[in-house]
C-alpha cells in the first residue's frame, strides 16, 4: 500500500469485492497459512500485502 491512501469506504469496498471473488472461486494471489481459510481474512491479507489488482476512481474536486 505504500503511495496509496484509500478512506475507510474504499477500503472496505475493495476488502468485500475481493472477498466475494474469493468465495466465488477466484485464484488466491499470496501465499497463505493453512489455517486461514476465511474468505474475508484471506481478502485482508492480499491488501496488506498489495496484491488485489483493483483500483479507485475517484471523481470530484479535492479529491486525492
Amino acid at each position: 500500500m505504500v503511495g496509496k491512501r484509500y478512506s475507510k469506504y474504499e477500503k472496505a469496498r475493495i476488502i468485500g469485492a475481493r472477498a466475494l471473488q474469493i468465495s466465488m472461486g477466484a485464484p488466491i494471489l499470496i501465499d497463505i497459512p493453512k489455517d486461514v481459510v476465511d474468505p474475508l481474512r484471506i481478502a485482508l491479507l492480499e491488501f496488506e500485502n498489495d496484491a488485489i489488482p483493483m483500483t479507485v476512481t475517484r471523481k470530484g474536486k479535492g479529491l486525492v
